[in-house]
């Protein structure tokens, strides 16, 4: 992928890994789209970075993904790289009474509007670059989090069925498998003592700028190329 000169849609581009990816790719000389659905989030960013632009959408809800992406045809349709940041992880227990509810939005959100975006945004004829944001738990699980962890082995599978059908398109697919940061996902305070954002983002620029397409940073580095004995030590250690 080239780092310069793109028109960039982030999903979730507001908060944590989506606000350090947007800062970025500023910083490379792109044009940035960023959606989410805190209008007030959006707006903080864009009286920061004034050349940001801004949609409110909720992609969780199927015809407001439509609109969005009606709307980007009509208003970007020189789009060129999308990246499916948008996510959420709820810590819950299966006999939650509210698990259910929780599990279908975790679903929806994680994995069937980066899919229905995908498709949409296929259809556009400039699109060169999809980034699909996974996550170190696509490999191994954390049981305070079942849906999540299963919604990002989904979705680190879906990508490398996407890396390769999309080979013949000439569009290049890169996962982005970040471990823990310290971030709000999940809840305020969860990630406390996790690396960084900023580092996570200035060490897979570099491995962009060197050509890779799975890019990876402390933890899930190590475990996105772990055996099957040390996802299972690790699994244990996690999950006590």
């Amino acid at each position: 992928m080239k780092l310069a000169d793109n028109k960039i849609l982030i999903t979730g581009g507001a908060s944590g890994i989506g606000l350090g990816l947007t800062e970025r790719f500023l910083k490379e000389n792109n044009k940035v789209i960023i959606c989410g659905r805190r209008e007030d989030a959006l707006k903080e960013v864009a009286n920061k970075f004034p050349s940001v632009i801004t949609k409110v959408c909720d992609l969780s809800v199927e015809t407001e993904r439509v609109e969005f992406y009606n709307w980007i045809l009509e208003n970007h349709n020189d789009l060129n790289v999308l990246v499916n940041n948008a996510g959420i992880q709820n810590w819950m227990k299966v006999s939650d009474s509210d698990f259910y509810e929780k599990a279908n939005n975790e679903i929806t959100t994680n994995i069937l509007a980066p899919i229905h975006l995908t498709s949409l945004c296929l259809n556009l004829k400039s699109l060169n670059t999809i980034i699909n944001v996974t996550s170190g738990l696509a490999f191994v699980q954390l049981s305070k989090v079942p849906v999540y962890c299963a919604t990002k082995a989904f979705f680190h599978s879906f990508t490398l069925s996407l890396k390769h059908q999309l080979k013949e398109k000439n569009i290049e697919v890169i996962e982005m498998i970040p471990p823990a940061l310290d971030t709000d996902l999940g809840g305020k305070g969860l990630h406390v003592g996790q690396p960084a954002v900023s580092d996570f983002v200035e060490a897979i620029f570099q491995q962009m700028k060197e050509g890779k397409t799975e890019l990876t940073f402390g933890f899930s580095e190590i475990i996105a190329k772990a055996t099957p004995e040390v996802i299972k030590a690790t699994y244990e250690r996690m999950n006590p």
